[in-house]
């Protein structure tokens, strides 16, 4: 026993005396903090206030070749017999032949330094797309529209679903359901939509993914007659179009949504039912929690202030429930954006 005291007595002064010791050093306050000494620190600190080092042009090297010398490469580079093989083959063979001039790197060097070197192949060479920025105050000032597959009654059979959506209110404007996909078939859907909802020329801007019946030059001409403004998503970013395809995702996370339809018109009348719901009874979380039909047909205000109402009700009959403020409903939708503008960084 008096054994294990002497080692624990000794081990503790020992402890004692590091912490002392590292402290005298300027390492820290306790045995286990890292150590930091105190030189190191004014280094860093004097060497972060000091003025930036002015970047002074590197000297040439004593190994580097003459002006001449370089000519004398880069014309044996140009000689006919070498225009079309790599330096490494050009190399190789003035090896053979007991000529040395310089390095493969140095010969890359200087074919770069020429602009020399370039892809030989004629890659196709992909454009900058811009993104698109789109912005919806009202109903009808910007619509989405989509086409999903609904899957038949045989493997590899499928309908195809398509809606137009408004992207302020979130209402479904338009919607059909087709055994094929194709423009021609829109054009009758869009067209019954510009007249059902009276939408004049020149108010509506069309936003679409890049498949082929929204390229597709039918397309392109009916929206060109109507005054309708076009608007694609850049090359695979489907963020691009997040109402549509969001709402697709509501579409088919519905309980009630089966993995294969019977026929088309099973998909039909399961589709009804869907946007009679989603349209009139749905409430919506990126719009206040209202409906799209709320928002679309301006009962919006009305319906905020009803809430409003019942809140204040509540608040009267039990403020301690409340602890931070009254209560207020959802914020009433006021503009939609698609890519919304990036703010620029002020220095």
């Amino acid at each position: 026993m008096a054994a294990c005291l002497d080692q624990r007595r000794r081990g503790v002064d020992a402890g004692q005396r590091h912490d002392r010791r590292g402290l005298r050093r300027g390492w820290g306050f306790a045995r286990h903090s890292l150590p930091l000494r105190r030189r190191g620190v004014e280094r860093r600190r004097s060497r972060l206030a000091a003025p930036p080092a002015i970047a002074r042009p590197r000297p040439a090297s004593a190994r580097a070749l003459t002006a001449l010398q370089r000519k004398a490469v880069l014309d044996l580079l140009h000689a006919p017999r070498f225009a079309d093989q790599a330096p490494a083959e050009i190399y190789a063979t003035l090896l053979d032949e007991g000529v040395y001039h310089c390095s493969i790197r140095t010969m890359y060097r200087l074919l770069e330094q020429n602009g020399e070197i370039r892809e030989r192949r004629q890659q196709l060479r992909h454009p900058a797309y811009q993104k698109p920025e789109l912005l919806a105050e009202k109903p009808n000032e910007v619509w989405s529209w989509d086409i999903t597959k609904l899957m038949g009654p045989a493997k590899w059979s499928y309908y195809y679903l398509y809606v137009i959506l408004d992207i302020f209110s979130r209402r479904v404007v338009g919607w059909c359901v087709a055994d094929a996909e194709s423009a021609s078939l829109f054009k009758p859907l869009f067209d019954d939509a510009i007249i059902k909802h009276n939408v004049t020329p020149g108010q509506l801007t069309l936003h679409a993914d890049r498949g082929s019946p929204m390229k597709a030059k039918a397309t392109v001409f009916l929206l060109a007659d109507l005054g309708v403004t076009r608007s694609h998503n850049r090359p695979h970013t489907s963020n691009d179009n997040p109402f549509s395809e969001s709402h697709f995702k509501t579409l088919k996370y519905q309980p009630r949504f089966p993995k294969r339809f019977g026929c088309i018109e099973d998909a039909k009348t399961f589709c009804r039912r869907f946007f009679d719901w989603y349209n009139q009874d749905h409430h919506h979380s990126g719009i206040g929690l209202m409906t799209p039909d709320q928002v679309h047909y301006g009962q919006s205000n009305a319906v905020h202030a009803a809430r409003q109402v019942t809140l204040d009700q509540a608040f009267g009959e039990n403020p301690g429930r409340f602890v931070k403020k009254p209560p207020v409903p959802p914020a009433k939708p006021t503009a939609t954006w698609i890519n919304p503008p990036t703010p620029k960084k002020t220095a």
